[in-house]
């Protein structure tokens, strides 16, 4: 499910950050306080890989417990 998640949020993040790059989406209506809306963007693609990471360890974290048992 990590996995999942995670590889969605990176190519929303990636086709978000496009967007903003090319203007087809105002980067300033995800603006939050102080942040620029491209770093809020950008922040989705990096919790996305974050995510991602977390799960593809644990799959293969867990595949070797299983391997260890045999």
């Amino acid at each position: 499910m990590l996995i999942g998640v995670g590889n969605s949020l990176t190519l929303i993040g990636c086709v978000g950050l496009i967007a903003a790059l090319t203007r087809v989406i105002p980067a300033e209506s995800f603006a939050i306080g102080i942040s620029s809306g491209v770093r809020v963007i950008g922040s989705v693609a990096i919790a996305g890989c974050l995510l991602s990471a977390f799960g593809y360890g644990a799959v293969e974290y867990f595949e070797q417990q299983d391997s260890g048992r045999r």
